[in-house]
């Protein structure tokens, strides 16, 4: 069965929670209107069913204890979980509130999801949002957003939960100019005598997928010319003649149209990879969460995404 929190319960953790804030006993009982008895019982109430304390004392201040930082940061987070809650409810649903934490693919992020993303924060003024990019494979025990996109088939798990939003080609792709000085490669084998552009990950290039003689999708690691961690600059370094890479279509389909980038060894091009959201796995999610996956769900619908 789940455990009920008490009133007396949740009361002591806002006492907690606005001493540790102000760092006096004396200045949350001002802020709440009580005694500063009424403060040090509850505290210690609560030290003493969490079986740890949560203050150093001393006659002249209070701080928190390591265990009373972990603690301090769980309350508040539950607390504005609440805070947002009751805001999507006063506001009778009618418009997503609160911060929703989002992770994106740098290139895939900056130029294709960031317009879409902001479009939401104009339309609805009361949804923020906090936006990282980088394109690391999702570590389950390491989770630090509501919401993330990624390429490539995930899989749902005990923590995370993901839904595809559509498919992407990737294509290999050069710029005439380097076309021009290296010739344009016929063959996968040919490529071990060009510039490939490779993406670093976590101290390693990355592999490419592509289709073999069989028909069949597998990896294949060319001899790396030049190893970059960022999306946008590799796809930069393409258009500057550095060299060949192998991207989502979908971002390189402007520079195709506009003549920077010629499509390369198509006849090696891979089956469709999945763009998917992943959010962790909660029993209820956040209104400003779950409008923006459903938001992305009917955009994607739309072919926004390519």
């Amino acid at each position: 069965m789940p455990t009920v929190i008490s009133t007396e319960s949740f009361s002591s953790i806002i006492h907690f929670v606005t001493a540790a804030n102000s760092s006096s006993f004396t200045q949350a009982a001002e802020q709440l209107g009580v005694s500063k008895s009424a403060i040090g019982k509850n505290i210690q109430r609560l030290e003493h069913n969490l079986g740890t304390p949560l203050f150093h004392r001393t006659t002249r201040k209070i701080s928190l204890t390591t265990e009373g930082e972990a603690y301090l940061a769980s309350c508040q987070s539950a607390l504005e979980t609440l805070q947002m809650a009751e805001m999507a409810l006063r506001s009778k649903l009618t418009e997503p509130v609160g911060t929703v934490r989002i992770d994106l693919p740098a290139a895939f992020g900056r130029s294709v999801m960031m317009p879409v993303l902001m479009d939401m924060t104009k339309r609805y003024p009361h949804l923020k949002l906090t936006i990282t990019f980088n394109d690391r494979i999702i570590d389950p025990l390491d989770i630090g957003f509501d919401l993330a996109i990624r390429f490539g088939a995930v899989k749902d798990t005990t923590d995370l939960v993901a839904r595809k939003l559509n498919e992407q080609h990737l294509i290999i792709c050069a710029s005439p100019a380097y076309l021009s000085a290296y010739g344009t490669p016929e063959t996968l084998a040919e490529l071990s005598i060009h510039r490939c552009i490779l993406a670093w990950r976590g101290g390693a290039p990355l592999s490419w997928l592509i289709r073999n003689g069989e028909g069949k999708d597998v990896r294949l690691k060319p001899a790396p010319f030049h190893q970059i961690s960022d999306g946008d600059a590799m796809i930069d370094a393409c258009i500057a003649g550095a060299g060949v890479i192998q991207f989502p279509e979908a971002l390189l389909r402007p520079h195709i149209l506009s003549g920077k980038l010629v499509p390369i060894l198509e006849a090696y091009n891979p089956s469709p990879t999945e763009l998917n959201v992943i959010w962790p796995r909660a029993r209820h999610l956040l209104p400003g969460v779950r409008f923006i996956i459903d938001e992305l769900i009917a955009l994607a619908a739309q072919k926004t995404f390519g």
